[in-house]
């Protein structure tokens, strides 16, 4: 059995010494999932992620009595990559020969032991959690995207709607005379009388200095 960490550049790197036991940690329930701007779901995960502990050690000087090939790499340096690993939050391939374990992960916490008699060599403890990419359910997704074409849309209609367009009336004015210097036309006094009943009365001659009138567009 040989255990493999291979990084999303295909570099791959091999524990030189085989953990006593590997222990796989797996469970089922319900799983809470907060998604941004969509609030928590709960979801019946089925079997949750797993999580894949193991201890071993990097010997400084190759022993055939426990290590799997006489090229090891130094402890220090082997140490360095499952650091650089850790702190990338990257997944990395976990493969365990003569078993099923072919799965991404990622290193979620491995922790250092230095033993006083044993100069150059360095224990480890690491925790593999495998990963999944999360998906959105399409209808799901489908309905987000309409609700910001639909937001988008409404301010766009409200940003391109014009103010409607207001006069005075000042001393001597009479509807044809607005409709006159507004509009161009005296003849269309009744469409601005039609806007304005409610401010003008059933007189459309009985307009007053001070009124605010609404022009037709």
């Amino acid at each position: 059995m040989k255990i493999h960490l291979i990084d999303s550049a295909g570099n791959e790197f091999i524990f030189p010494v085989n953990p006593e036991e590997i222990k796989i940690s797996r469970s089922k329930g319900i799983e809470t999932v907060n998604i941004l701007s969509l609030g928590e779901f709960d979801f019946p995960s089925g079997e949750r992620v797993k999580e894949i502990t193991f201890s071993s050690f990097f010997p400084i000087e190759h022993d055939p009595g426990y290590c799997n090939s006489p090229d090891i790499p130094d402890p220090i340096e082997a140490m360095q990559m499952l650091t650089k690993m850790t702190a990338s939050k990257q997944p990395v391939r976990l493969i365990i020969t003569d078993s099923p374990v072919n799965v991404l992960v990622l290193i979620s916490a491995h922790d250092t032991t230095y033993k006083g008699g044993e100069p150059g060599d360095i224990y480890f403890d690491l925790t593999a959690r495998t990963w999944r990419q999360m998906k959105v359910h399409t209808k799901l997704a489908a309905a987000a995207s309409k609700t910001t074409a639909a937001k988008k849309a409404t301010t766009s209609r409200t940003d391109t709607k014009k103010p409607s367009k207001t006069y005075t009336v000042k001393s001597g004015d009479s509807l044809s005379k607005i409709a006159k210097m507004e509009l161009g036309n005296s003849s269309k006094w009744q469409s601005i009388y039609n806007l304005n009943k409610k401010t003008i009365g059933k007189d459309p001659n009985k307009i007053k200095p001070g009124m605010k009138l609404v022009m037709p567009t």
